[in-house]
C-alpha cells in the first residue's frame, strides 16, 4: 500500500446535510434548567453530539516481553480526518505538526446486544481481532475503572476502558500490522506498533501521543499491574519501608472490598 502524504476535502456537504445525517447525530436544542424552588433560567442554545451506539470501548492489548519481561503495549497509528484538518482553522495556539495518524490504543463503538460488562467485553474482542488482528477472549478481559466522558461539553458518549494480556508471541506476529478493519478506507491506511508500557506513558506527557482515553488506558492499566511510571519501577521493588507501605495500602482496600461484599 503506497505511504499516506495528505487527506483532501473532495466535497464539503454541510450546508446541505440535516442534523441526523452521517455518523454521529448533532442534536440542536434550546435547555433551560429548573430549579428546586419551581423557577427556571433564560433558555439558551445547546448543541449535542450523539453517536449510534451511544458509548465505547477502549481495548488495552498488553504483553510481557519474553527476553526482558519488560510490558509491551500495543498502539495504533489511525487516520482522524477531523485532527488533520484543523489545519484549515485559525488556532489560538499555532500548530505546525501535520497529524496524518494520530497514536491510540483500540477502540470501537458498543453496538445493539452490547449489554453490561460481558457485553462490553465481547464489543472489546471483536475490535481487538478488527484493530489489532489479535483473537482475545472476552472471559480473559477485565475492565480497569469506570467509565469516563472524554469530551461532556459536546458529546454524550462514555467510555469503557478494558485490557487483555496477550501471548509475547503475537508481539512480533502483529508488529507494524493491522487487523482487517471494518472495511473503510480509514481503517486500511491504519498500523500497529508495540511499546514498553513506561515510553508510552512518558510520551503521552511530552505529546507525542496525544489521545485522553489512551493516556487514561496505559495509567491504569500501570495502576492495575503495580507499575510506577515515574519511578520506572514495580510496587514490589520499592525499598522495603515503601513497599510494606503499599502492601498495608492494598491490603486496606482488599479489605474494605471484602467487606462490602
Amino acid at each position: 500500500m503506497p505511504e499516506l502524504v495528505d487527506i483532501e476535502t473532495v466535497q464539503d456537504l454541510t450546508a446541505e446535510s440535516r442534523c441526523d445525517e452521517g455518523f454521529v447525530t448533532v442534536r440542536r436544542l434550546r435547555l433551560r434548567h429548573r430549579y428546586a424552588d419551581g423557577s427556571f433560567s433564560e433558555s439558551y442554545a445547546y448543541d449535542v453530539v450523539d453517536r449510534p451506539g451511544a458509548d465505547a470501548v477502549a481495548v488495552l492489548l498488553w504483553a510481557r516481553d519474553p527476553q526482558s519481561g519488560r510490558i509491551l503495549v500495543a498502539l495504533r497509528h489511525n487516520v482522524r480526518p477531523p485532527v488533520v484538518l484543523r489545519r484549515d482553522r485559525r488556532l489560538l495556539r499555532p500548530d505546525p505538526r501535520q497529524y496524518l495518524t494520530l497514536v491510540e490504543v483500540c477502540a470501537g463503538s458498543l453496538e445493539a446486544g452490547d449489554l453490561g460488562v460481558a457485553g462490553t467485553l465481547q464489543r472489546a474482542a471483536i475490535e481487538a481481532h478488527e484493530e489489532a488482528g489479535l483473537q482475545v477472549s472476552p472471559e480473559d478481559g477485565s475492565e480497569l475503572g469506570a467509565g469516563y466522558f472524554p469530551a461532556p461539553g459536546t458529546l454524550s458518549e462514555k467510555v469503557y476502558t478494558t485490557a487483555f494480556e496477550v501471548p509475547g508471541a503475537a508481539v512480533e506476529a502483529s508488529r507494524c500490522a493491522a487487523g482487517p478493519g471494518d472495511g473503510s478506507v480509514v481503517e486500511a491506511d491504519a498500523w500497529l506498533e508495540w511499546r514498553e508500557l513506561g515510553d508510552a506513558i512518558e510520551a503521552c506527557a511530552r505529546g507525542e501521543i496525544e489521545d485522553a482515553k489512551t493516556e487514561i488506558s496505559l495509567r491504569r492499566l500501570a495502576s492495575h499491574l503495580g507499575y510506577i511510571p515515574e519511578l520506572r519501577t514495580w510496587v514490589d521493588e520499592l525499598p522495603e519501608p515503601w513497599c510494606g507501605q503499599w502492601r498495608s495500602v492494598l491490603q486496606g482496600q482488599a479489605n474494605a472490598a471484602e467487606g462490602r461484599e
